[in-house]
């Protein structure tokens, strides 16, 4: 059973150590890294997916319950814990979704009495974070970038159940990213962000802020961020409203803006 998974720091791009030496990252956390493009968000959470040892351009180590994890992490699909949701949705196969979530879950060593019940979790999941229903006899190349990131997420939480899921930029999907958040709270797992999305940062229990390659500083959300979350939410449900009018081809006046106060 995994418990933690350990940061330990490495050293930034210009070869100097980075400020944070050690992040302890527990099951149940909701956690954001942000920071400019080109900061070394994306390779952060490649150090995490590869479990970096030393071995990497960063040489940052990533440890599992305090120690180097088991090689068959990396060597045996069904035993990775870790999934990662890419902003690449790209497929190689154009597989109907039922036969997509079945062969996952085949690779995930489910009982095969439990596939089409996790199928259906999995399905119900995704439908609550999306504004168009995803149909099992949908094509996978067919789905919408909102509808497959949507499948993906779901998927990791259920079907894969890893307990450490990487999300790289999911506000640039279209899904609706409040009740993600509420979803996959209710799961004890490490879910990690990369987002430039204030409110997805500010629902966080805490972000790794990165530059020049370089973890630099954990601020942890505080009292007055969550009371301003609330507001940052009020006015990012305005504009999705807005969003969703202008998609089905209606007028927009100053009474959008109502609930702004």
């Amino acid at each position: 059973m995994i418990n933690t998974i350990t940061i330990l720091g490495g050293r930034s791009r210009s070869g100097i150590p980075e400020a944070v030496e050690r992040i302890d990252l527990k099951m149940g956390d909701v956690v954001s890294i942000v920071g400019p493009t080109g900061s070394g968000k994306t390779t952060l959470i490649n150090d995490l997916e590869l479990f970096a040892d030393a071995n990497t351009q960063t040489g940052r180590r990533v440890l599992i319950n305090g120690e180097r994890p088991p090689l068959e992490y990396r060597d045996n699909p069904a035993m990775n814990p870790i999934a990662l949701i890419t902003q690449h949705t790209t497929f190689l196969s154009d597989l109907p979704v039922v036969d997509f979530l079945t062969a996952h879950a085949g690779i995930r060593a489910v009982k095969k009495s439990q596939i089409d019940e996790m199928i259906q979790k999995t399905l119900d999941f995704a439908n609550q974070l999306t504004g168009e229903p995803i149909v099992l006899t949908s094509r996978m190349t067919e789905l919408s970038g909102g509808q497959t990131r949507a499948l993906l997420i779901a998927d990791a939480t259920i079907i894969c159940n890893t307990p450490i899921v990487l999300l790289d930029e999911v506000e640039n999907a279209g899904i609706n990213r409040t009740r993600a958040m509420e979803l996959l709270r209710e799961y004890r797992k490490v879910f990690i962000f990369v987002t430039h999305d204030p409110r997805i940062a500010l629902l966080s229990d805490y972000r790794i802020v990165m530059q020049g390659g370089s973890i630099t500083k954990v601020l942890y959300t505080n009292e007055e961020e969550r009371v301003f979350s609330l507001k940052v939410s009020k006015l990012d449900d305005l504009l999705s409203a807005m969003r969703d009018k202008i998609r089905f081809g209606e007028r927009l006046t100053t009474h959008e803006l109502e609930g702004l106060a």
